[in-house]
């Protein structure tokens, strides 16, 4: 059942650095119109703490969806997917890359530690929005998210 599908606002976990891009991104989720729960962290060292402590926990909150930055302070997003990708209780986390980087080898390798989508941040501001929606139309309204253990 999708997030959307319950009363419950969707629960995100964004690792992002750039104050000005956390703030764009919260507003294009906000815009698109469905509860959001933000979970927010400024670098690699702070998600995979976040990451290990959710998954131990014995209540807290549920994450549904994770959006990465790769260009990290610290631990960056490459170390950040590796380690989800090796660790049994995280694995199925759905891990979307949101990031300024274009290079084709950021994207193969992305996919390669396991992300479930690959997202070029947009230039212009109001573009956020449409990722927003984007995001809002298949990974909550129509995708079929696992349980991940909290």
């Amino acid at each position: 059942m999708s997030p959307s599908a319950s009363s419950d606002p969707v629960s995100l976990l964004l690792v992002e650095d750039n104050p000005g891009d956390v703030r764009l991104i919260e507003e294009a989720f906000k815009s698109a119109g469905f509860a959001t729960t933000f979970h927010t962290v400024a670098d690699g060292d702070a998600a995979l703490e976040f990451l290990q402590t959710e998954a131990t926990a014995d209540s807290g909150p549920d994450l549904d969806l994770m959006l990465l930055d790769l260009n990290l302070p610290r631990t960056g997003g490459f170390e950040v997917l590796e380690t989800i990708k090796n660790d049994p209780e995280l694995a199925s986390l759905p891990v979307l890359v949101l990031t300024s980087s274009e290079a084709t080898e950021d994207v193969v390798k992305s996919y390669e530690l396991c992300a479930n989508a690959y997202l070029t941040k947009p230039t212009d501001p109001d573009a956020f929005a449409d990722i927003g929606r984007a995001v809002e139309a298949f990974w909550i309204d129509e995708a079929t998210l696992p349980s991940v253990p909290s």
